[in-house]
C-alpha cells in the first residue's frame, strides 16, 4: 500500500498526517476529505462535513472554511513519528 504524507495548516498551525491507502494517486480534494474526517468526523461535528455530492472545489472550500489550508500531498513518503 502506498503511504501518503499530508502537510497542511490547521488553524494556522503546521501539521502532518500519514495515511496508507490502496490507491495509486491521492488528489488534494480527497486528502482534504481525509483531513475533514480526521478533525471533524465525529457525530457532534458532522455538520462540518461537505455534502455527499459535493464537487472537488466545494470540498476544498469547506476545508478552508474550517481552518484546513495549504494541503499538500507527498506520495510515497514514509510516515514521520512525532513524540
Amino acid at each position: 500500500m502506498p503511504v501518503y504524507t499530508l502537510e497542511y495548516q490547521f488553524n494556522d498551525q503546521p501539521r502532518t498526517f500519514a495515511i496508507d491507502l490502496k490507491q495509486a494517486h491521492l488528489p488534494v480534494h480527497e486528502a482534504a476529505m481525509h483531513l475533514l474526517q480526521l478533525h471533524f468526523g465525529d457525530g457532534e461535528n458532522s455538520l462540518m462535513m461537505p455534502a455527499a455530492d459535493a464537487t472537488h472545489e466545494e470540498i476544498l472550500q469547506q476545508a478552508e472554511r474550517v481552518g484546513l489550508k495549504q494541503i499538500r500531498v507527498i506520495e510515497g513518503a514514509m510516515p514521520t513519528v512525532h513524540r
